[in-house]
């Protein structure tokens, strides 16, 4: 699959700050990427050089085979900002029109788009409300409507689930999925990396400006993994020794965590604890997730565990 856009050594200063240190990536055509990091990491500001609206001081941007050109490529991106781009005193449905035919749309295709989106995201009513009287969440389903309504190639969201509550985010994200299964590409960026797992192909990961970690996301869970499992018992018993095949690594409610030695296999944890006539009724593999090992990368503390340690196990 060709690529969309390619970023190859973007640097950007402020002052005697480094927002963007030598960043490089590529983003396949229709796939959902999440670019993540904390607050400050440089993610708004490679947002911003990569929809023209900072110009990078090293580096260059390939947009769909060719040098990025601000002017004419900006038609075929649509970019959400984590702040609020609307005007306040404006009415929904005029303003929802005013951008779309900002973006090229003609009054009648913008009117068929707009009715459209407003139907399929419950939002009929709105016409004649101005933003101000719009709750935080209700502004984010305006902003996202006027962000897809021209059919952008590349949409870019920043922070897309701030003020949303659980139903409208996964209305949003089910329209993110959609949008991607019709061709779009979307950056999905955000400091939640809990609100990506499920969502996004790949990852970069952002730290002070530099990229730490460039992969998808199913390898990425499976590089880091600690051969970890949980294993839930028809009665949890009292204790599980050590022993060559595991180590008994900690106790999550009623369940027990194993850490499989290395040269052994799951199967191999299965055997022994048959074998002593447990009765198991799970067995499950322990992923970490990515906040854990975004904390690994970043502090190189170990991946974060959210269970009792054992002290009976010899």
């Amino acid at each position: 699959m060709q690529n969309i856009l390619e970023v190859n050594h973007l640097k950007k200063n402020f002052a005697t700050q480094k927002a963007v240190d030598d960043v490089s990536f590529t983003i396949e055509e229709g796939s959902i990427f999440g670019m993540l990091g904390p607050n400050g990491a440089g993610k708004t500001t490679l947002l911003r050089m990569i929809t023209g609206i900072f110009f990078p001081d090293e580096g260059e941007i390939i947009f769909n085979g060719r040098k990025f050109d601000p002017v004419n490529d900006i038609i075929n991106i649509g970019y959400m900002p984590e702040e609020r781009g609307l005007y306040k005193k404006m009415k929904i449905g005029e303003q929802a029109l005013y951008l779309a035919r900002l973006k090229g749309l003609d009054k009648q295709e913008a009117m068929r788009r707009i009715k459209y989106w407003f139907e399929k995201m419950e939002m009929q009513t709105w016409w004649n409300k101005k933003v101000q009287d719009l709750s935080k969440g209700m502004q984010q389903k305006l902003q996202f409507v006027t962000t897809v309504l021209h059919e952008p190639r590349l949409i870019i969201l920043d922070e897309p689930f701030s003020g949303l509550d659980p139903v409208n985010a996964s209305l949003i994200k089910d329209e993110i999925y959609g949008l991607a299964k019709n061709g779009s590409t979307i950056i999905f960026s955000t400091h939640r990396m809990g609100e990506v797992e499920e969502i996004c192909d790949h990852i970069v990961l952002i730290s002070q400006g530099t990229k730490i970690l460039d992969d998808s996301v199913k390898k990425t869970k499976q590089d880091f993994k600690e051969n970890l499992f949980e294993v839930g018992f028809e009665k949890r018993p009292e204790l599980i020794q050590n022993n060559q095949v595991f180590e008994v690594a900690g106790i999550k409610g009623e369940h027990i965590i194993l850490k499989i030695h290395e040269g052994y296999k799951p199967h191999d944890v299965l055997q022994y604890l048959l074998a002593q006539s447990h009765e198991i009724i799970s067995f499950n593999e322990m992923l970490p997730s990515l906040n854990d090992i975004f904390i690994k990368l970043v502090e190189g503390t170990p991946l974060a565990r959210k269970f009792q340690p054992v002290e009976n196990a010899l």
